[in-house]
């Protein structure tokens, strides 16, 4: 089961990836963390990125690509995988094609988590609020203005995965402003038809 989350910073999906990965048992895999083992054991690929990083550029999608086809061909991915940050744009989703193609494999749901932006928002000023009020220090990305600054990036680059997904049949909607426990409800109903 292959499956991908969509939706806004602040959606809950870091929150729902981490039940799909203990009731399902497929491993999650974050573009950030594949990048960061793959420096680690000096693939070629990661020697590559490595070589990018450190001239203070952005790894391309060719390489992020290479990154995930790498990683899929390990063993623990073989009963399926949740992709996390990949792909971010409509060419990354067709590079994830053509890998899986290449496989054999095929992405089985596309879930979105469909949230109120300005509840987000609001959501965003209540934990800076508990944040301080317990004494703690606020994380430096938790503000208004770089909130508002991911929100337009996911509208303008990510958010065209919807049509594109749900052209190909595999998008499945969520309500994401429900309570956590009904979301993941929702999800399970989805992927355990998938399973059936």
């Amino acid at each position: 089961m292959i499956v991908i989350f969509l939706g806004p910073p602040g959606a809950g999906k870091g929150t729902q990836a981490g039940h799909i990965v203990k009731r399902y048992g497929i491993p999650q895999l974050s573009t950030g963390d594949m990048l960061r083992a793959a420096v680690a054991a000096k693939t070629p690929v990661g020697v590559k990125a490595k070589a990018i990083m450190d001239a203070g550029d952005l790894v391309s999608d060719e390489i992020v690509a290479a990154i995930v086809e790498e990683r899929i061909e390990q063993d623990d991915c073989a009963p399926g995988f949740l992709l996390d940050g990949f792909p971010r744009t409509v060419p990354q989703a067709e590079m994830l094609d053509a890998i899986l193609t290449k496989k054999g494999r095929a992405v089985d749901a596309v879930i979105e988590l469909k949230v109120d932006e300005a509840a987000l928002l609001d959501r965003l000023r209540n934990r800076i609020k508990e944040t301080k009020a317990r004494g703690e220090e606020v994380r430096a990305d938790d503000n208004e203005e770089t909130f508002a600054k991911r929100l337009q990036v996911y509208r303008e680059q990510t958010a065209p995965l919807i049509p594109y997904y749900k052209g190909q049949g595999k998008l499945r909607e969520v309500d994401g402003m429900q309570t956590v426990e009904a979301v993941s409800a929702d999800i399970d109903a989805i992927l355990d038809r998938i399973q059936g």
